[in-house]
């Protein structure tokens, strides 16, 4: 019996990489997703009768999804802080964090558009659109842009219609 190899031909263009997918849910990791209860307990592994490790109580609160085991995810927060938590503690509603000290929401993608509002480290928003270089986000009633480089709960990279 006479054996060949096959050598595929190489990809036109730009290759681009293969996107991990969680073995649950079929969906990206690591991807953002946010706290849907007021209160999450963060537990070292992914059952019941694992130790509480944390308690997250900020709802909204933004989260990375980086593994999934059953009805379990584990989670990271913007610090890296996190653990295994049940899939129903949290949404695939979309929220971001502000990680500058100080960050001005403005009308419009502009360095020299009006600020509607100053958003200090910490603030949570919802987040609405992201281009190249800014997020539009809704919090504390305002809507408005922040540059991306001022969020945690977005990719670099990463653009949302």
């Amino acid at each position: 019996m006479r054996q060949t190899a096959v050598t595929p031909a190489p990809a036109p263009g730009p290759v681009a990489a293969a996107v991990q997918r969680g073995p649950v849910t079929n969906l990206p990791l690591p991807r953002y997703v946010s706290l849907k209860a007021s209160e999450g307990n963060v537990r070292r592994g992914p059952s019941l009768s694992h130790r509480i490790d944390w308690v997250f109580r900020h709802r909204d609160m933004p989260l990375r999804v980086t593994a999934e085991y059953g009805n379990w995810r584990r989670i990271e927060d913007r610090d890296g802080v996190g653990g295994w938590v049940h899939y129903a503690l949290i949404s695939g509603v979309r929220t971001v964090s502000v990680t500058a000290e100080r960050a001005e929401l403005r009308a419009r993608p502009e360095e020299d558009a009006p600020v509607i509002a100053i958003a200090q480290s910490g603030a949570i928003g919802r987040l609405d659109q992201c281009g190249r270089d800014w997020c539009r986000i809704v919090a504390g009633g305002e809507r408005g842009w922040l540059r991306k480089s001022a969020l945690w709960g977005v990719d670099p990279d990463e653009t949302l219609e």
